[in-house]
């Protein structure tokens, strides 16, 4: 196969990149920073990766690339939690995601021979946040910004079959690996001063890094997945346990809460990605037949943290 990946060089994307090159196959990696992109992986490492200069929310010449694929990956969007929201950046939010996607699949429209499929991401943020209901892909969207965001972004991605293009779109939860959202707890917990966040009762839907490569992977390559399924495990937990368990794990305590307001001082609105949550379940995922690898949170943290 030969795959177009945009937003390659991310703490994801960069891991399905090295997937699918170690299976022998091409990759187009879409960049905004093509001497990034050589830096992680190198034509002498990587001689079946091809690096192409691209504007996510501009059309170009990069889009004629995509006729030589077999399939597309879009996993491109600004970061939601790393910097307050101002409405500038609440902005670039929605742009990277709904303009991005639309220039994806203005680039698949106009291909010939048009790849077969699209797997677009998109976020379990599309439900809204709550202490006591539970989520699946039969779900009813939220009204709060992220969830706007997600019906932005799937509502682009899905003019896709329009065309007659097999599109998956992926939920996904929070990705624990060595990197992301978990890369930014690890740190207290070493210096012994690690805790829940907030309240310690937000749901926590989250997905090992690896099963999640293995699910684009599967999405692929398996005709018969279509439609939305929710990139999380079936086991989605307590920020309190999560957080009792990173330390078991780590053996350090975990007694030392960061309180709320700190959070909502650095990060204003945006700070409800991690103060609130959301109990997702994989219902398709699960029904399609994939397999975890960890479908718990004990065993996804020892083979990272160990």
């Amino acid at each position: 196969m030969k795959i177009a990946i945009a937003g390659a060089t991310g703490f994801v994307g960069s891991r399905v990149v090295k997937r699918l090159h170690q299976e022998g196959n091409k990759v187009l990696v879409l960049t905004r920073n093509t001497a990034h992109a050589q830096r992680i992986f190198p034509s002498k490492n990587f001689p079946n990766v091809e690096i192409v200069a691209y504007t996510p929310i501009a059309s170009g010449s990069w889009q004629d690339a995509i006729a030589s694929c077999d399939g597309v990956v879009n996993l491109a969007g600004e970061p939601i939690a790393e910097e307050r929201w101002t409405q500038e950046h609440k902005q670039e939010i929605l742009n990277s995601r709904k303009l991005g996607t639309q220039k994806i699949v203005e680039a698949i429209a106009k291909a010939n021979p048009k790849p077969k499929v699209l797997v677009n991401a998109s976020a379990i943020g599309y439900y809204g946040t709550s202490e006591t209901a539970t989520f699946d892909e039969t779900s009813q969207s939220g009204n709060d910004f992220l969830a706007q965001v997600c019906q932005a972004w799937e509502a682009e991605a899905s003019k896709v079959k329009d065309v007659g293009v097999r599109l998956v779109i992926l939920r996904l939860g929070i990705v624990l690996g060595m990197g992301g959202a978990l890369g930014k707890m690890i740190t207290p917990f070493k210096l012994f001063a690690g805790g829940p966040i907030g309240s310690g009762r937000q749901w926590f839907s989250w997905i090992h890094v690896d099963d999640l490569v293995n699910l684009i992977l599967q999405a692929l390559t398996n005709p018969e997945m279509e439609g939305v399924y929710n990139a999380t495990s079936p086991n989605p937990v307590r920020m309190a346990d999560l957080c009792q368990t990173m330390g078991q794990v780590m053996n350090r305590p975990s007694w030392l809460p960061v309180p709320a307001f700190a959070l909502e001082a650095l990060l204003g609105d945006g700070a409800i990605v991690v103060l609130e949550g959301q109990q997702v379940f994989p219902k398709r995922t699960v029904e399609a037949g994939f397999e975890y690898q960890y479908p718990n949170v004990k065993s996804a943290l020892t083979e990272i943290l160990d």
